[in-house]
């Protein structure tokens, strides 16, 4: 009872907290000091303390962070919006990914095997930047250009990459973390050509590069890269100009022309390509070639006018025109301008201007040189196209065949894009000629099931879609109302050939814009096995601020 008194004595007045290491009061501590309990975070004999980092930038590398083993930076709190995208091409895959922010991106999905100390970034943003020139210079829109840069880097392990596209510099920055410093690189495209079996071969790589079942070095990558560079064109030179020849002729004939029309619009083409090769030979623009390669056609259509023989002259002059005319071009700025490239697609739009006031340049010099000699056209002439389904079919078909060799294309795609072509004539003449709709929306409609039709087989193929559109647009392209409106400002009718080139460039846009559509329309409805819905692809939220 005492003892319970004297604890009863020792209790504290108050009921404060006090710290549970400082002995209570009226107790005195023990004399061994190992007994005593201490801290845990107090530094053990021998010990030497740690020196306090610096106070600097909030954005400084901490002096325990190891960037190769930090964690992702964010997860979205509903999970990664694409998880279940293997099965879906690799375009749709990159597509979707460069529409979402970086901070959102999954952790890249490693396909190719690295070194131990992780992937050579210089290396590797050097193939990327070599493969994006390659599809950039082929004439491939840049969006996909983008999405295959995106595809070989994320496949050799560059997480935060970003490719930028414009119409002549491609450059990539890869930042590791957010707290190292990035790493860009850029690349200036030169040249432009248009060879379909190069940029054919490009895809191949990129798709083997992004499938976890091929394995393909960096050492590999590069080796298959220097051949595609080497590798010579599928046709020899002479089988290029006997397709030029052969397109002028069968633009002729679709238009009404004769056998006498076809040899001569034939001839005017050839000779048209052999001085656009030998003024490029001279180091010329390419301007100055267009100029020069228009005259042959328009002189020998002149000359078959002032002859006084009963031939459609005026089909000599459009079958040249439709060997000239850039639709390729004209296709890339405007798919480049609908998916929100702007800039690109506004460099692309002045470079096809610029070769279209070179051809109509071509042409006038020729037909006010024809007027002061007393030739005599008829604008209406042009107009009168004599209706000849079966000719036109097998025309249209021949004009698709030799525009696809002139392309560079790969001989197993050549055929594919023919018949596309021929069913975009028929589907034409079908509501135009037989319909009595306009030309503007019957263009437009026939050019949705090229990009639609082109889109499907790439997909099938794993491919790009241009050599299945570019030359099946072809018949479509505006020949008839772009030299109807060049001879009415030649004869000083200024109003109406104005009229008639802005009809041209009205069917222009609507080709460009239907084969556009065509491809969207596959996207959006064609459905990936086993794909998630988030695979599809972001539009841009550009307008008014969305």
């Amino acid at each position: 009872m005492a003892e319970a008194d004297g604890v009863e004595d020792r209790k504290p007045q108050s009921d404060e907290a006090h710290s549970a290491f400082t002995p209570p009061p009226g107790m005195e501590p023990e004399a061994p000091e190992d007994d005593q309990p201490t801290s845990e975070f107090a530094l053990p004999a021998g010990a030497e303390p740690v020196q306090p980092e610096p106070e600097g930038s909030a954005f400084a590398t901490p002096a325990t962070y190891s960037a190769a083993h930090s964690p992702p930076a964010y997860t979205p709190g509903q999970g990664f919006p694409v998880a279940r995208m293997k099965e879906s091409p690799w375009q749709d895959r990159m597509r979707t990914m460069l529409r979402m922010p970086v901070d959102v991106r999954p952790v890249p999905d490693l396909v190719q095997r690295t070194a131990e100390t992780g992937p050579a970034v210089g290396r590797v943003l050097d193939l990327t930047l070599r493969i994006g020139e390659l599809l950039l210079a082929g004439g491939e829109g840049a969006e996909d250009v983008e999405a295959a840069m995106f595809a070989v880097a994320r496949s050799y392990g560059l997480d935060r990459c970003e490719p930028t596209v414009t119409f002549t510099m491609l450059s990539i920055t890869h930042q590791p973390s957010l707290v190292d410093d990035p790493v860009s690189a850029n690349r200036t495209v030169r040249r432009r050509g248009t060879d379909y079996n190069r940029l054919s071969a490009v895809f191949r790589l990129v798709d083997d590069i992004s499938a976890h079942e091929i394995d393909v070095s960096l050492e590999e990558a590069y080796r298959r890269l220097a051949e595609i560079r080497r590798n010579r064109h599928p046709y020899p030179g002479w089988m290029l100009t006997a397709a030029a020849g052969l397109l002028a002729g069968a633009a002729s004939t679709l238009v009404g022309g004769g056998v006498l029309v076809f040899i001569a619009a034939a001839l005017g083409a050839v000779l048209g390509d052999r001085l656009a090769w030998l003024c490029a030979g001279r180091g010329l623009p390419e301007f100055y070639q267009f100029v020069v390669a228009a005259m042959p056609p328009a002189a020998i259509g002149v000359a078959l006018n002032m002859t006084g023989i009963d031939v459609k002259a005026s089909a000599v002059i459009t079958g040249g025109l439709f060997a000239l005319l850039p639709g390729r071009a004209l296709v890339a700025a405007v798919q480049d301008g609908l998916t929100g490239y702007y800039i690109t697609a506004s460099a692309r739009l002045l470079e096809v201007m610029y070769l279209f006031i070179g051809i109509i340049m071509g042409v006038l010099v020729v037909l006010y040189i024809g007027l002061q000699f007393d030739a005599s056209p008829r604008p209406e002439e042009v107009l009168e196209i004599q209706q000849r389904p079966w000719v036109q079919i097998a025309a249209s078909m021949v004009l698709v065949f030799t525009f696809a060799v002139l392309l560079q294309q790969e001989r197993s795609t050549v055929w594919i894009v023919t018949l596309n072509g021929a069913v975009a004539w028929v589907t034409f003449g079908a509501l135009h000629y037989a319909g009595d709709i306009p030309p503007v929306p019957s263009t437009a409609i026939a050019a949705g099931l090229v990009g639609l039709f082109g889109q499907l087989f790439s997909r099938y193929r794993f491919a790009s879609a241009l050599p299945y559109t570019t030359a099946a647009i072809g018949p479509l392209l505006p020949g008839s109302a772009t030299y109807y409106g060049l001879l009415l400002i030649a004869e000083n009718r200024l109003n109406e050939g104005l009229g008639s080139l802005v009809n041209a460039a009205a069917i222009a846009l609507a080709i460009a814009i239907g084969v556009n559509l065509g491809s969207e329309a596959s996207r959006l409805f064609m459905r990936i096995p086993g794909a998630a819905s988030a695979a599809k692809r972001r539009a841009a939220k550009r307008t008014r601020g969305f």
